[in-house]
């Protein structure tokens, strides 16, 4: 029988009973969850997952629904009021959602998930460099439930074990900790509306801090699928050509390839300034990332006024 620890004790019945009847049930088709997620490719033969390159790690926005998505931003912040859009500081309450084996593979320590919620603190606040924006984004732990459900771990029935699982309102920021192909999956803001019960991110893992994920075990994954969940694109969002959209960031330069490594002095569009291979929207590795940018501290801002406020 799976087993449930350390979930609120409302919650409990409702949980114990998904988390029974779920290995009894098919298990989830891909499609039923990629189109709600960011994702990256997997470990086996992937260059020590630099390979995630390859995929995009957020479902796929086009430019005329990026243009829209714009559109309709600055539209509900005028109905707000400008002032809305300036996040001195906000507390963002996190909920992390242990999805381990049956045999308890991938029950991350209380110490790990304490020392994640810490790397999140970190990069958010612009400790890591002089260059870094403080984005006024701080983050409290607010409740750990741990699941022992093979299929859960593997992230089959996802869209089930996040609607059963997931607690707070658009501003809580729900982390799901699973086994798949992937370092990461996340929501958009701007998704809320429609699919607000299964908000959140996924995260491998192996990639906490302590973990076994090679290059990618500082807890950086979690600050890229959050920095998705605030509404930022990766840095090579539409490469080089602006009509694509770009990330809508002003103080990213173009950039046309995702970053595997740290290749210092990269330059993928010569004509738009050196590839933001530091910032933590890229696809570095862990050791190589250390910055938002001021503009996408905004743009974190502005999303949030809009759709999490």
């Amino acid at each position: 029988m799976t087993r449930l620890r350390g979930a609120a004790t409302a919650a409990a019945v409702v949980l114990t009973l998904a988390a029974t009847l779920a290995p009894a049930q098919a298990a989830e088709p891909v499609a039923d969850r990629a189109p709600t997620g960011c994702v990256q490719p997997a470990s086996a033969g992937a260059a020590a997952k630099g390979g995630r390159a390859e995929v995009q790690d957020h479902r796929d926005v086009s430019a005329a629904e990026q243009r829209a998505i714009e559109e309709r931003t600055a539209d509900i912040l005028r109905a707000k009021g400008a002032a809305a859009s300036r996040t001195a500081s906000v507390s963002v309450p996190v909920y992390v959602h242990v999805m381990a084996a049956a045999d308890g593979t991938g029950d991350v320590t209380d110490k790990q998930i304490r020392d994640q919620i810490a790397v999140l603190n970190t990069t958010f606040a612009g400790r890591e460099s002089s260059a870094a924006a403080d984005t006024g984004f701080t983050f409290t732990l607010a409740g750990v439930d741990r699941f022992y459900n093979d299929k859960w771990h593997i992230d089959q029935q996802s869209n089930q074990y996040r609607r059963l699982t997931r607690q707070g309102g658009a501003d809580a920021l729900n982390i799901w900790l699973v086994e798949f192909a992937y370092l990461g999956i996340a929501t958009f803001p701007w998704d809320y509306g429609s699919s607000g019960d299964i908000d959140g991110i996924r995260v491998l893992w192996s990639s906490l801090p302590g973990g076994t994920e090679t290059n990618y075990n500082l807890g950086e994954t979690a600050t890229h699928e959050a920095g998705h969940w605030f509404g930022l694109f990766h840095v090579f969002q539409g490469g080089c050509k602006e009509s694509q959209g770009g990330d809508g960031v002003a103080d990213t330069p173009a950039q046309s390839v995702a970053t595997n490594g740290c290749p210092e002095g990269q330059d993928s569009c010569p004509s738009e300034g050196l590839d933001s291979i530091h910032n933590y929207m890229d696809y570095s590795y862990d050791s190589c990332y250390n910055q938002f940018s001021l503009g996408q501290s905004t743009r974190m801002s502005e999303m949030w006024a809009a759709y999490r406020a």
